[in-house]
């Protein structure tokens, strides 16, 4: 059991490490040896777990994607009108952008590695159904097309993993939170897209 433990560790080790560097150096600027060196483990040990680098780099991957799913199916699962959903869907995959090494790695990964699953995949059919049930009851305003608000979604996605990869590149320069300006673009959205009282009377 201590032995099983220790082996576990060892890889929870690997992977945390294995994701900082893919997600700051990109699949061709990491190597074995440079997460090897900054994990403190030695190179047999971390081949035992991960035989290349290709499987490391899926695992990092499987485990971002696994944080995603779990994000969406837990918003998704609430019982709040499906428009606020949506809002509070992308705020948690900001977060997840913003804190999450793994999440952020499996972002630059997808784009690296030819035929690397898209996370989009994950989140996009779930934003496609929040905003056709938001338009079907009424919740947005007639000219609002749900197909157009999720593409503006994506973009607002994809902005926030640039805003934080600009920020990470320039860390001296300060930068409110992810989240925090997510939330603020979404204070000056709805108003346009959100149907009134009124139009629901």
């Amino acid at each position: 059991m201590v032995k099983q433990q220790r082996a576990a560790r060892t890889r929870r080790t690997l992977m945390e490490t294995a994701a900082a560097q893919f997600d700051r150096d990109g699949y061709a600027g990491t190597s074995l040896s440079q997460i090897s060196t900054e994990a403190g483990i030695s190179l047999g040990a971390l081949t035992f777990h991960f035989g290349s680098k290709s499987e490391l780099a899926r695992s990092v991957e499987k485990e971002g994607r696994s944080a995603v799913e779990e994000a969406v199916a837990r918003i998704c699962a609430s019982s709040t009108p499906p428009l606020r959903q949506l809002v509070e869907l992308t705020l948690e995959l900001v977060r997840l952008i913003e804190h999450d090494d793994s999440v952020r790695a499996m972002l630059r990964l997808e784009r690296e590695r030819p035929g690397t699953p898209q996370c989009s995949s994950i989140w996009l059919p779930a934003v496609d159904d929040l905003l056709q049930r938001s338009h079907a009851s009424g919740r947005l305003r007639p000219s609002v097309r749900p197909a157009v608000m999720a593409t503006l979604v994506s973009h607002l996605i994809a902005g926030a993993e640039a805003v934080q990869r600009c920020h990470r590149a320039s860390p001296a320069e300060p930068v409110d939170s992810a989240v925090g300006q997510l939330r603020h673009i979404w204070q000056l959205i709805l108003p346009g897209i959100s149907a009134s009282e009124a139009s629901h009377r």
